[in-house]
Order: structure tokens, then sequence, then C-alpha cells
């Protein structure tokens, strides 16, 4: 199992805010004191200054003051929530997960991708190409109807019939309706879990395919 060390060994803590915030109100407390203090000395014997705003604004300080220590409660539950969640995460490295995506891979000269349709057709085809978008192959006679997930196999030859390389390729689904309107899709591939990464502190699955996606993402696991 390999977890990426690049960022952290374990979750980063959220962001700090309460932190921060915190600090802020110390210095507003220190002002408000000194301003307190100073009115007091210089203020008319005779006419003493009115408490009230002074009691309210010291009142208002401390409902902020409580509220900043429950933000940071509730990050610190969050953090260990998150630590909880990246240690079942780590269980899927080296497995193979299947969830949404618009990659297919190719593996001994094979790769395999399904989709499902969001409204029946009356043509699909498959278009996959290079990651800088050259086509490498069409296919198409797709199956047409919705609802179903259909899978298509690709036997990793290009347009010409000349084998392609082993790699990850883009694929995209292309359906129209008995009226040549375009049919949206959902694309799913089944890929291998190669590391767990921390990104600002979330667990992320880095997937063979290239793509980095979080557990909630998965759809199915082999």
């Amino acid at each position: 199992m390999t977890v990426d060390s690049t960022s952290a060994a374990q979750p980063a803590a959220p962001v700090a805010a309460s932190r921060s915030a915190m600090t802020k109100l110390g210095a507003d407390y220190d002002s408000f004191l000194r301003l307190l203090t100073a009115q007091i000395a210089n203020q008319d014997p005779l006419e003493p200054m009115d408490s009230t705003t002074f009691v309210s604004q010291l009142a208002q300080l401390s409902q902020v003051e409580q509220s900043i220590v429950t933000n940071a409660n509730l990050e610190g539950i969050s953090s260990q929530l998150s630590s909880v969640g990246a240690m079942a995460d780590m269980q899927l490295i080296g497995r193979d997960v299947t969830l949404p995506s618009g990659r297919i891979e190719l593996q001994g000269g094979s790769g395999t991708f399904s989709f499902r349709l969001s409204e029946a057709a009356q043509s699909v085809k498959a278009v996959l190409r290079h990651a800088d978008g050259t086509v490498i192959r069409e296919i198409r006679g797709l199956p047409t109807d919705p609802g179903t997930r259909h899978d298509l196999v690709w036997d990793g030859k290009d347009s010409y019939g000349l084998p392609v390389p082993d790699g990850v390729f883009e694929v995209a689904i292309e359906a129209v309706d008995a009226e040549d309107a375009p049919v949206s899709y959902a694309g799913y591939a089944t890929t291998r879990v190669e590391q767990l990464a921390f990104r600002d502190g979330a667990p992320m699955l880095v997937l063979r395919n290239g793509e980095e996606v979080r557990s909630t993402q998965v759809l199915g696991i082999e």
C-alpha cells in the first residue's frame, strides 16, 4: 500500500479559521479595554459616563468568543472524522474499483468501458481519443436502450486495424435520438487504486488511469 507523502502522512487539519478569529478577538479585547480605561480616566466626575454601552459591547465580545470556541471544537471533530475516513480509504489500495469516468484503459490489447443512456437513442457510437484529442477509433452500432449499463469492449485496434500500445485514453459516447438531438449519458470505468494522497487535508484515491477521486465516488469494489 502506498500513501503519498508529498502532502502529509496523515490528513492535515482543516484551515483553522477559529484560530485566526480568536487572535483577532484578543486584539479587539485589548482595544476595548484600552478605550474603556482611557474614557474612565478622562471622564467628568460630575457627569460620569453611562456604562450601559460598554457592558453591551462586552457581552457581544463574550458571545463572539463562545462562537469561536464552538467552531474550534467542530474543526477538531471534522479532523478526527477525516482521519477515520482516511484509514478506511487505505483499505482500497490495490483494489479494482468502478466509478464514473471518461477514460478507458487499454491493457494487454483490451479495454472496457460502460455507459448508461438517459433516454432511448436512434444511434450510439463511442469515440476514443488520445490525451491530445486525436481520434484513435470510432466504435459504432452500440446499444440504444436507456436505463441499462451497457459494456463497451475495445479490441485495442485503431481505425486502420493496427494495434494501439497500452495506455489510458479518453472515451466519449455520442448518442442521438430520432430527431438527431443529442442524448446524454453517464460513463463508467473500472481501474485500480494505486495510492492514497491528501489534498488540502482531504484523502483522495490516486487511480491507475491517472484520476484522483474521493472514495464517495466509488460505485463498486472488486
